[in-house]
């Protein structure tokens, strides 16, 4: 079996916690201090060894075709003005071996039928699929540490977290356990249970690295509410067939799908930017004290 050198950014969302913005601009594009959020999970790919992303896309979401794309305009002005540091910055945004590959899924029918729509360019090989408006934040990043859990025990690996008991219904939860620190064999997985239905706190967050066949399940599972193909049904079919693993990754999770984590985010990685970082904090310090 390969490495993993190919990621899914299913990205044809509408956003619609985060109107008006998201109205005409898409919500992986929201920047967290200077890069969107696109761009966070593409690194994040980068890291862990992906050379190929592939990002289904909808309407409205050309930006994040334009933002990997060449900038002629741009870069033509910025080497005018003689501002070679941004220039160069905006020409190595992507390391070269970048290949970014854009497929329209045609209607928003789950997340299970976005990774379908990738099929004809996944192919048979494993991949990875990055839910951008997940941020992870840990070092190495998350993406990496289960692309390594991967190349160990070759079968599906997905990241999780232990979620509070009232928020279960929030996410996939697996049942599961321990083969290893931080590892554990997945049993069982279903679809935002009510918390007396749980199996566990382990929930799933947006981090998959799958083999190809989780494809054959996809196209057989039934579609539930409104026509939608869930990720989490093909998962919980792949696993009568082939072993499934669960992550507890080392890091932080940023839930930049609602207005609080995306606030947090900002916040925290805010604190940290070379450029403002330092002023930043000293003026959130300067709140926190209150008027003098």
């Amino acid at each position: 079996m390969n490495k993993v050198r190919k990621a899914v950014f299913p990205v044809a969302g509408l956003g619609t916690r985060f109107l008006p913005v998201t109205k005409a601009s898409p919500k992986e594009m929201m920047p967290i201090v200077d890069k969107p959020l696109i761009q966070y999970a593409v690194e994040e790919a980068i890291a862990a060894g992906v050379s190929d992303m592939i990002f289904v896309t909808g309407r409205t979401k050309r930006a994040i075709e334009d933002h990997f794309d060449k900038a002629y305009e741009l870069e033509s002005e910025l080497a005018l003005r003689h501002k070679t540091e941004t220039l160069s910055f905006v020409q190595n945004m992507l390391p070269r071996h970048i290949n970014c590959i854009y497929i329209r899924q045609p209607e928003a029918l789950g997340l299970g039928h976005a990774i379908l729509c990738a099929k004809p360019v996944i192919g048979d090989e494993p991949f990875a699929v990055l839910l951008a408006d997940d941020l992870l934040d840990g070092q190495p990043p998350v993406m990496k540490q289960m692309a390594d859990v991967f190349d160990y025990y070759r079968c599906s690996v997905i990241g999780v977290l232990d979620v509070p008991p009232a928020e279960t219904g929030s996410y996939g939860m697996v049942k599961s356990f321990s083969i290893a620190e931080r590892l554990e064999r997945i049993e069982a997985i279903v679809e935002k249970p009510k918390p007396e239905d749980a199996p566990s706190t382990l929930g799933v967050v947006g981090r998959y690295i799958l083999t190809a066949r989780i494809f054959h399940h996809l196209e057989r599972v039934a579609p539930g509410s409104g026509g939608e193909i869930q990720l989490t049904d093909g998962i919980a079919s792949l696993l009568r067939e082939e072993q499934v693993l669960a992550h507890r990754y080392t890091g932080t999770r940023y839930d930049c799908g609602s207005k609080l984590g995306y606030l947090r985010a900002t916040v925290e990685l805010g604190r940290r930017h070379p450029e403002v970082g330092a002023d930043f904090d000293r003026y959130l310090r300067h709140l926190e004290r209150g008027p003098a």
